[in-house]
């Protein structure tokens, strides 16, 4: 990246400093907790003449040694083969009528808060509002290191009981929204896609746009007829954009969609997930008669829902790693 010219070659420069990055996040921990350890060392050493003078140095140390243990243990649950890559994240409303629609646009409201935590870059490609409230669907692209890894987490139906603002006589509601999760495959990964087997429509874009994106069909919608994989994208003026970035995404759920068969897997991607209702959560946000966000899968829950929906989503995708990674184990 020091060499002249370097950035002659934009494409090529993104992908390196992409690679760097990737690099970076397995190299500084370690390089941090070396550091720790030898500082470590060097107060052990000091304290034999006054063990009292670097009593708390030494236990602050100690503390951030545990730490960089943590970070590690969670960097190693982080080693499938696309667990690097950005993350396509897609939301769709179900049973709860205008609450579901309002929940699936709360939930994407909270990716985004989670992204911005980390640092990483959010990209809509898709958002389609609902008539009352919140939204019919809605697609964004989240990159980062390891944006699919962590957020892989997240796929499966999600649960809300509240008292619902859209009901007059203030009565308690139970809605659900589901989330997709894919990675966003790179050129390397070469998916066959057929021509024939592509349905494809124009719309116009929808929502605020200036005088060009909502009086011309840029707007593309692709559909994969063997598999019934409908993907949209409304985020760019060129309609030869949008269909690009349609097709990267259906290039990734297909490909998805083909590892999930070989591994046999296939009802954890598509089939078991089911209908958007109940029995099918992996997930329940819980705001009223009492405040609980419960992941089914692993039994982790907290009190702070708000929080959850505000974008603290760690502690809930670090147990889910953990206990995949336990699963493999046994």
């Amino acid at each position: 990246m020091s060499q002249p010219g370097f950035w002659d070659e934009p494409e090529r420069a993104q992908t390196i400093a992409q690679k760097k990055k990737l690099c970076f996040q397995v190299v500084d921990p370690i390089d941090r907790l070396s550091k720790l350890v030898e500082d470590g060392r060097v107060l052990v050493e000091l304290g034999e003449d006054d063990p009292k003078g670097v009593e708390a140095d030494l236990a602050d140390t100690e503390r951030q040694i545990h730490e960089g243990l943590d970070t590690l243990e969670f960097q190693l649950m982080l080693g499938a083969e696309h667990d690097p890559m950005n993350a396509i994240v897609t939301l769709q409303p179900g049973a709860g009528g205008v609450d579901a629609s309002d929940f699936a646009e709360m939930m994407l409201r909270m990716y985004i808060k989670w992204a911005s935590q980390h640092d990483y870059e959010v990209e809509e490609t898709d958002f389609q509002k609902a008539e009352e409230a919140g939204i019919k669907n809605a697609t964004i692209v989240i990159r980062g290191p390891y944006a699919y890894g962590r957020l892989k987490a997240e796929q499966g139906v999600h649960r809300l009981v509240r008292i619902s603002p859209f009901d007059g006589q203030g009565r308690r509601q139970t809605s659900f929204a589901s989330v997709e999760v894919v990675p966003e495959l790179d050129d390397s990964i070469d998916v066959e896609i057929r021509k024939e087997d592509l349905k494809v429509d124009t719309f116009r874009a929808s929502g605020a746009g200036g005088q060009h994106v909502n009086k011309t069909e840029s707007a593309i919608r692709i559909t994969h007829i063997p598999s019934g994989i409908v993907v949209a994208c409304q985020a760019e003026r060129s309609q030869h954009k949008n269909r690009d970035s349609a097709m990267r995404t259906l290039k990734s759920k297909l490909y998805q969609l083909e590892l999930a068969k070989r591994e046999a897997e296939l009802a954890k991607f598509y089939g078991d997930r089911g209908s958007i209702s109940w029995g099918n959560q992996i997930r329940s946000y819980v705001l009223q008669p009492y405040q609980m966000c419960k992941d089914l899968r692993t039994e982790y829950e907290t009190s702070d829902v708000h929080g959850v929906l505000d974008g603290d989503l760690d502690p809930f995708i670090e147990a889910y790693l953990k206990k995949r990674k336990d699963e493999h184990r046994s």
